[in-house]
């Protein structure tokens, strides 16, 4: 290995930071909540108000809560109830979903940021 090469991958060894924190370490706080239903057009809501919503799925009714700008699952007819159990969503780009119900939400922030889905 030539000299070249050494400061090539020091380089790159302190550019992976600063690419990491620019590029994908987003903490910053939602602003809306997407929610998708299998086989309907997909609903866009502010975090900024209370509210309890019913959502029907494929296999029943999901009870979805948003309150003091997060949003969770509080009941759905799935039997594991995983996505009860994830708790509460505030951060950019967070999460989760009921499988068998076909319900799932995620937060929308600001501003795009890069994951593996872009790719």
């Amino acid at each position: 290995m030539t000299l070249a090469d050494k400061l090539a991958i020091a380089f790159a060894c302190m550019l992976l930071p600063y690419l990491y924190i620019n590029l994908w370490g987003n903490n910053s706080q939602g602003e809306r909540v997407l929610i998708q239903v299998a086989e309907q057009a997909p609903m866009i809501l502010p975090l900024d108000y209370n509210k309890r919503l019913e959502i029907e799925g494929r296999l029943g009714t999901s009870i979805i809560e948003i309150k003091d700008r997060q949003v969770r699952f509080i009941d759905s007819p799935c039997q594991s109830k995983r996505c009860v159990i994830e708790g509460w969503l505030g951060q950019d780009h967070e999460t989760t979903a009921c499988m068998p119900n076909g319900v799932s939400l995620q937060i929308i922030g600001k501003d795009a940021r890069f994951d593996a889905m872009n790719f």
